[in-house]
């Protein structure tokens, strides 16, 4: 019986997503240091990050990096069609497809090798269809987990194809450092490091009782498992979202907490209309935080009952902000973000508070109305007039 060496798994995922596009419709940028967005850094060229620019970094620190880079404002409506098309192209090639964001995704494959061929042809085929009808590089990951798959397609970078054969895995993986693990961030790195443990090979030896004990039971059997590439979900199409979020790079300038208090705000009022159009609640709001040294903080809080009222929502992620505010005073903000999790269908019990006589879900619900008839800066809060509330970036459906 023929037992095929390649995985059925794809992780195709657009270089420098942005700033490619902006290279694509002007030739003048081609293979030239690219940086979107003047404030505070939304993409980078593969040409701008040789110099160390990166995404969130401020406007100011990455000129003085790359002071003959070129700045351009962001296009998010031209962000937003590249997406599509590059969808169309993943759709085309397999019914199996798990968008992960406007720019990423998980594609299967294994049924598929009578009528398109083994994954690796499949895989070349994407990248030159997307090449021709989109015009934007992209990078391809082959393997037998989508664990394994996303790991090739980032090491692959920038504009590659890489494949990681069956009796391959464990002898891709092993040298790689820690930090390719999915969990594993500044923090959980410096614990592994400070013990020894620098490769995935390295922490695949070091046993997973010794994991649990150092990083808590749900971490170290998870990064146990994926340190021998034990990855067993499959690829989802049309699965709803767990969790929806947003953030605003803040640059290093100091931001005082009524400017913080506005771009939380913002960006709950963001959410909470995107919730609505999902027709979904939430339970826990989660505010996200990134600090001068990159250096990250998460606070959350889980409400009794399920909901997809603005006010309530903006009132916990409010008190969070005031809990963090010492924290952030001392450190230093470059980063805020709200993740609203634990969603249900919006079938679930919401409260329903009184405001100046209506419920919050009447108010909600006439907002939203004017916003899409009359668009959505047709109306806003008394907080935010004259304030900068952010760039919308495009987002894959809910």
């Amino acid at each position: 019986m023929f037992v095929p060496s390649e995985g059925p798994i794809l992780h195709a995922d657009l270089d420098a997503f942005y700033a490619s596009v902006e290279q694509r419709d002007d030739r003048r940028l081609r293979s030239r240091p690219v940086i979107v967005g003047a404030g505070v850094v939304l993409a980078a060229s593969y040409e701008a990050k040789a110099y160390g620019v990166r995404t969130a970094m401020g406007g100011a620190q990455a000129r003085r990096l790359c002071p003959h880079a070129i700045v351009v404002p962001p296009r998010m409506s031209a962000y937003s069609e590249a997406s599509k098309a590059v969808f169309e192209v993943f759709n085309q090639t397999t019914p199996l497809v798990e968008g992960l964001s406007i720019d990423e995704a998980f594609l299967d494959v294994g049924g598929l090798a009578r009528i398109s061929g083994p994954p690796t042809e499949i895989a070349a085929r994407l990248r030159g269809e997307v090449a021709e009808r989109v015009g934007l590089p992209i990078t391809v990951g082959v393997a037998r987990t989508k664990f394994l798959a996303k790991v090739a397609s980032g090491v692959a970078k920038p504009d590659g194809l890489l494949v990681v054969p069956h009796d391959r895995e464990l002898a891709f993986l092993h040298p790689l450092p820690v930090e390719r693990l999915w969990g594993v961030g500044e923090v959980t790195a410096r614990k592994l490091r400070d013990r020894g443990i620098g490769t995935v090979g390295q922490l695949a030896a070091f046993g997973e009782p010794a994991l649990v004990s150092m990083l808590g039971r749900a971490s170290g059997r998870h990064l146990h498992a994926l340190a021998h590439n034990q990855d067993p979900r499959p690829v989802r199409v049309g699965r709803r979202r767990r969790s929806i979020g947003s953030q605003r790079a803040l640059g290093r300038k100091p931001r005082s907490s009524d400017e913080l208090d506005a771009t939380v705000v913002a960006i709950v009022d963001r959410l909470g209309r995107r919730l609505r159009g999902a027709r979904r609640v939430c339970r826990t709001v989660v505010l996200r935080m990134r600090f001068a040294d990159y250096t990250r903080a998460t606070r959350s809080h889980t409400m009794r009952e399920p909901t997809a009222h603005t006010e309530i929502i903006l009132g916990a992620a409010r008190g969070l902000l005031v809990t963090a505010m010492p924290m952030i005073q001392a450190e230093g903000i470059t980063l805020i973000g709200v993740t609203l999790s634990n969603l249900d269908n919006e079938g679930a019990i919401q409260l329903a508070l009184p405001l100046d006589g209506h419920s919050t879900g009447a108010l909600d619900a006439t907002l939203d109305d004017v916003r899409d008839r009359f668009g959505s800066a047709a109306v806003t809060r008394a907080v935010l007039l004259g304030k900068d509330e952010g760039i919308s970036v495009p987002l894959l459906p809910d």
